[in-house]
């Protein structure tokens, strides 16, 4: 269960730099993190938007590596005292310390016995197999002059979203529960990109205002 924070015992790797992101970060390919698991009783919806899933491989992370939901969809190796466990990200733990991450109970009894409570970790980002092509949701409310657009089953993070506006593109902001918006409806319904952090594009058309309904790309991101 989620507990009071303590004090860290590990250092968080920080400082490398990794040329190919497009944006910047709080959590880097390539780098491992540490920090402290605990488990909650996970469902899948939190502040990653997504709908309850009978899949127990979630987890949420701390508010810092969240980074405005950044690593929502993410999927993240962890290590415990008794072994590995690939979990993705669907909820933010803002009590928790930069590094931590707070597992659902089944994903914690694959790294730890849950009667610890709270177990030191470390964690990477992954970029697993996974079935599909990307898809993208549209907000309840969405229309001509506002919309938020979210996507679904990416197998990297994604970094950015645009849309096309006559010739040229422009680039949504994301907002904390994992949508990008736009707040005056420019390029709602209109062509989608979207770029990971590997800088990895996927251009999608025909992606219509339909609220609440997963609509399929054409492709997904290339494994790294």
């Amino acid at each position: 269960m989620r507990r009071p924070p303590v004090v860290m015992a590990f250092l968080v790797i920080c400082c490398l730099v990794f040329t190919a992101t497009p944006a910047s970060a709080a959590v880097v390919p390539g780098v491992t993190y540490r920090g402290e698991g605990t488990f909650y009783g996970a469902t899948g919806v939190g502040n990653c938007s997504y709908d309850a899933t009978g899949d127990t491989a979630i987890a949420a992370l701390n508010h810092t590596d969240y980074d405005n939901s950044a690593m929502c969809g993410a999927y993240l190796r962890a290590t415990g005292p008794l072994g590995e466990v690939t979990v993705k990200i669907v909820d933010r733990c803002p009590e928790c310390a930069p590094g931590d991450v707070d597992f659902s109970e089944a994903a914690f009894a694959r790294i730890a016995n849950p009667t610890a409570g709270r177990v030191p970790i470390s964690w990477r980002l992954v970029s697993p197999d996974i079935s599909g092509p990307v898809s993208y949701r549209y907000k309840e409310g969405s229309s001509q002059w506002w919309c938020g657009i979210q996507v679904r089953n990416h197998r990297n993070p994604v970094a950015k979203l645009e849309v096309r506006v006559g010739s040229g593109w422009v680039s949504l902001p994301r907002y904390q529960y994992n949508y990008f918006i736009s707040e005056s409806g420019t390029g709602c319904g209109s062509d989608i990109r979207i770029t990971d952090i590997y800088g990895q594009t996927l251009t999608d058309t025909g992606i219509a205002i339909r609220e609440r309904v997963d609509q399929p790309g054409r492709a997904q991101f290339t494994k790294r």
